[in-house]
């Protein structure tokens, strides 16, 4: 999570604008040049680029349609359906901190998609839903660090086929448009066109289609996570029950205790949505259960709790209340005791970072025979429990609810099996 106060600007008296974070200074510098400063709301600063004229030409960049900020999942949903409806050719241009994404509509539809996100990008989208193996990806991917195209090289080397490519870019657009509008903090600009080159090949999506499957998607993903966290927790077969007979049967027959959802997903070609689908019915009947992921050892387990640590410390520190909240962690330790223990030469650190080696050795003395990344799976999901609930009470509801979000994954990744 990025220090709000990294794209801070001030604007003196004097009208001079003076960048006060490093990334506000970052893009002040990318954007050098002549800007004409827009009527806007007192609480609002909208420039554009005209060159010394002032005038808006054609070489001046796309004209902005709209714009607007991103506060909370679902929000670009009406955006969406209103560029359904309109038909308006252009580029919706989504900014999510450092990711990109851009959706290319005209007359109601979806023609491409464009992201700086890896996990959207061809390559990991049919990797994700199993059209190609890892190796297969990695080789592939390290000429397209050369500049060629992932589906041109795929299909050379023999890992797919044109059709396969063409079915997977449409998958794609479904996947960047969902990401899109899952995002809960950005910003959303309209460009009014967009040049034909950019778009890979001539898919036509319907908007109003993906609006419908993103929202109903959305839904019942909220329903999926009270039984299924994370894509990386694992379905086991419960002994004694028969198959089901129903469309889950290719799903429960890929469940072997070991994969997680994720890697089912890419198994039975249907991604982690489809999967989580099926394996939320399965535990409705009661065929599977869901365990926790495996992480790798008690130390993964421990740069997983930094994760949610790190969230914490940023959002504490930038209201300037991190000292309250470490104070408010080390009361803990000293009243849980085995803590003391556990988090010998340890830490945290100035950023309430764990040392996650010496965490990991200390805990095998604390299990004393017992199953050490059991025992330190439910001490650090309770300590980082706590430092979201310190901070939270620090910092009020307003900045408590989405640090809750944001960790919220985090400490499904550590919560013990019950």
């Amino acid at each position: 999570m990025r220090d709000p106060r990294a794209e801070l600007v001030r604007i003196a008296t004097t009208g001079e604008a003076h960048a006060i974070g490093r990334v506000a200074s970052q893009r002040l510098r990318e954007r050098e040049g002549t800007f004409r400063m827009l009527p806007a709301p007192r609480h609002v600063v909208f420039m554009r680029y005209t060159g010394e004229d002032g005038r808006r030409d054609d070489g001046d960049g796309a004209i902005v349609r709209l714009a607007g900020e991103i506060t909370h999942p679902g929000a670009l949903c009406d955006i969406l359906a209103m560029l359904a409806q309109t038909g308006w050719r252009g580029e919706l241009f989504v900014l999510e901190e450092e990711l990109q994404r851009s959706l290319f509509f005209d007359l109601g539809n979806v023609l491409g998609v464009a992201t700086t996100a890896d996990a959207e990008h061809l390559g990991a989208v049919m990797y994700r839903f199993g059209a190609i193996s890892k190796q297969e990806y990695l080789t592939t991917i390290q000429r397209v660090k050369q500049g060629e195209r992932f589906g041109d090289v795929a299909v050379e080397l023999g890992y797919t086929t044109r059709e396969q490519i063409y079915a997977h870019i449409r998958r794609q657009v479904e996947e960047v448009t969902f990401a899109a509008l899952m995002i809960s903090d950005g910003t959303f600009y309209f460009l009014d066109g967009f040049d034909e080159s950019r778009l890979a090949v001539g898919h036509a999506v319907s908007a109003n289609s993906l609006l419908m499957d993103a929202v109903t998607r959305m839904d019942e993903m909220k329903y999926f996570r009270a039984k299924i966290p994370s894509k990386d927790h694992v379905p086991v077969r419960l002994e004694g029950r028969e198959a089901p007979l129903d469309d889950a049967l290719e799903c429960y027959q890929a469940i072997d205790g070991k994969r997680s959802i994720e890697e089912i997903g890419r198994v039975t070609a249907k991604g982690e949505f489809g999967v989580s689908k099926q394996v939320y019915a399965l535990v409705q009947s009661k065929h599977v259960v869901v365990r926790s992921p495996r992480l790798g050892g008690p130390a993964a387990l421990v740069e997983t709790a930094n994760e949610g640590l790190r969230a914490v410390w940023s959002v504490a520190r930038a209201a300037g209340r991190w000292t309250e909240v470490a104070a408010g962690l080390a009361s803990f330790v000293a009243g849980a005791g085995v803590y003391d223990i556990l988090f010998v030469q340890a830490g945290p650190n100035e950023h309430g970072e764990l040392d996650a080696s010496r965490v990991a050795a200390n805990a095998t003395i604390v299990a004393a025979g017992a199953d050490a990344e059991t025992l330190i799976k439910q001490l650090l999901h309770d300590y980082v429990s706590f430092a979201v609930f310190s901070a939270g009470g620090l910092l009020g509801a307003a900045a408590e609810e989405p640090l809750r979000r944001d960790v919220a994954p985090i400490l499904a990744l550590l919560r013990p099996a019950g």
